[in-house]
């Protein structure tokens, strides 16, 4: 009878190594009072290996991030000019959800660790702010012939961030339980009623609940009388 070794497993990649020695000492010891000397020597590699992946420690925190972006920018120039301005920023948004749930547990162990320590919360925000200029600098050039294209652009990229984070951010404080997509997709729902423009520039506001029973409609001058009577039905609930 043949007897069959065991088979050795297979070593991670260096850099899931690096981020998995990372996150162990820094439950164990501390963010402040890890080095990346202590990161290099639990994942058996040099510090050239280190800063070959992570231009700092910091870094090893949020390793996905830069990927990310990148995939932003090319997915908002993939339909340049094209769609619903609005809807594709939102559509962008959604592939920072996407990073974070690959692994929930490793996206919330990162969020325990970021609001204990102040700098890697600054540090977040930086790259928060990163995935808002894209965004921005998108919707700069979709509304560039508007008067007010700037300010459309740079208010609406960050209501989208502020939009995806509170959802986020709720779903990491449950610890990753519940339907994070559903919950994204509500919020980012409340950027695009606030700001989705009808292809013939008709808005329709309805009363506050509990009001009076008000429509407005407001349209440009050019808009066919047809058109607007069928935004105002449709606010009345009329077929």
């Amino acid at each position: 009878m043949s007897t069959s070794s065991a088979v050795p497993a297979a070593k991670p990649p260096m850099r899931d190594a690096l981020v998995d020695a990372a996150f162990r000492l820094f439950l164990e010891r501390g963010y402040d009072r890890t080095t990346v000397d202590d990161i290099v020597a639990l994942a058996g590699v040099g510090r050239r290996s280190f800063f070959r992946y992570f231009p700092s420690k910091e870094d090893v925190v949020f390793p996905d991030h830069e990927r990310c972006l990148a995939d932003m920018t090319a997915f908002l120039a993939a339909g340049e000019g094209t769609g619903d301005p609005v809807e594709r920023v939102c559509d962008a948004a959604r592939l920072v959800l996407r990073m974070y749930a690959e692994d929930p547990d490793f996206s919330v162990r990162r969020y325990r660790l970021t609001k204990q320590v102040p700098g890697l919360r600054a540090y977040e925000l930086s790259v928060m702010r990163r995935y808002e200029r894209a965004l921005a600098g998108h919707l700069r050039e979709r509304y560039a012939g508007r008067p007010d294209g700037t300010l459309r652009a740079d208010v609406i990229a960050a209501a989208v961030v502020a939009a995806h984070n509170n959802a986020l951010r709720s779903w990491l404080r449950s610890d990753g339980a519940g339907d994070a997509d559903a919950a994204v997709d509500h919020a980012l729902g409340c950027v695009r009623a606030a700001f989705t423009e009808p292809a013939d520039g008709a808005v329709v506001r309805g009363a506050p609940a509990g009001g009076e029973d008000v429509v407005v409609v407001v349209a440009r001058r050019d808009a066919p009388l047809w058109r607007v009577v069928r935004e105002f039905e449709a606010a009345l609930g009329r077929p």
